[in-house]
């Protein structure tokens, strides 16, 4: 098979076109014919080996597949050859035109949800819904929530969950024009960084009292100045580094209103427990329904991984890129 190949961390030109042995499934594994890989800023972490969970190198990259299930492992029975799946192989793998992974993982498609898509939501959408619903216990009317870097992938899917369930949504970004999306996604308010004052602009926007929950994937200062927008026992939930490492002051920084934090990390969420299933479901129902949407901004055959890596590094994408197998 065709696989792109990370030997040693750095730059996008680290990515390299090779060809593999097809993986063989093992027991509670599949197969999969994979027709998309989704990009996340953890590929580009994980590549310059930056990425706060281990990997051993050299490796395939791509941590969301979608395609057919092509063979079974031992142990398998819950699934068929055949299937329109998607996943999150969290060792990685889903760079290739094929793909092991775990079966209890296992997202099966319905007819109304194209393998784009497919390849495009699952770690995005369900690290939205687990952190407001299983870390935060339920968003809802009357409450606030602050999204950083609210025009990426993740931000565009807190925005439309949160909204849905009848929360306001205000957001920050950095980069003019990132904010017409999430606008049109229901956000409240969207504050670009570079043009104003992020916490005078979330106080005025709640009346000096904060935000219920804030979710940020910048880390370093723009997570350091979040604690300062978020209510008394208000929650703050991290789930990135792009502007460096969270300052070692968490415990000063909740201390002056009794706040929590949380570093969520989707694959620790345990996928045969019944918030895993809850948030598939609900997840697949906003899909299926239309109101939960799924920009797709550029797709890419697997000889230009690296050219996708540069363009999600320039900071410019409002959703979602991908990898073509095959192509």
């Amino acid at each position: 098979m065709k696989a792109v190949v990370i030997h040693a961390t750095g730059g996008p030109e680290q990515l390299v076109l090779a060809d593999l042995p097809d993986p063989v499934p093992g027991p509670g594994e599949v197969l999969i014919d994979v027709a998309y890989a989704g990009c996340n800023w953890a590929d580009t972490q994980v590549r310059m080996g930056i990425y706060p969970h281990p990997m051993t190198y050299p490796m395939v990259l791509g941590f969301e597949v979608s395609g057919t299930v092509a063979a079974l492992g031992p142990g398998v029975t819950d699934v068929a050859v055949g299937d329109r799946v998607a996943t999150f192989p969290e060792k990685g793998g889903a760079y290739a035109e094929k793909c092991v992974a775990s079966a209890k993982g296992l997202i099966k498609l319905p007819d109304a949800v194209g393998l784009d898509v497919g390849a495009a939501f699952p770690i995005q959408a369900l690290t939205a819904w687990h952190m407001m619903w299983t870390i935060y216990g339920g968003i809802g009317p009357g409450e606030t929530v602050l999204v950083n870097a609210i025009g990426g992938g993740v931000g565009l899917m807190c925005t439309q969950l949160a909204v849905h369930a009848g929360a306001r949504v205000i957001g920050t970004t950095g980069t003019p024009g990132k904010e017409a999306r999430a606008l049109a996604y229901g956000a409240s308010r969207v504050v670009v960084t570079s043009q104003e004052d992020f916490e005078r602009a979330v106080l005025d926007f709640t009346g000096g009292k904060g935000v219920d929950l804030a979710i940020d994937s910048y880390g370093a200062t723009m997570l350091d100045r979040t604690f300062g927008v978020v209510k008394m026992l208000g929650h703050i939930i991290s789930i990135g580094e792009a502007e460096g490492q969270p300052f070692k002051n968490i415990r000063e920084r909740i201390l002056p209103r009794s706040q929590t934090f949380t570093r969520l990390h989707l694959g620790h969420i345990d996928q045969t427990s019944a918030e895993w299933r809850q948030g598939v479901d609900q997840v697949m129902a906003g899909l299926v329904e239309g109101w939960l949407k799924v920009p797709i901004e550029g797709v890419f055959p697997l000889s230009q991984a690296a050219e996708m890596h540069r363009r999600l590094e320039g900071r410019g994408v409002a959703g979602k890129l991908l990898l073509k197998a095959g192509g």
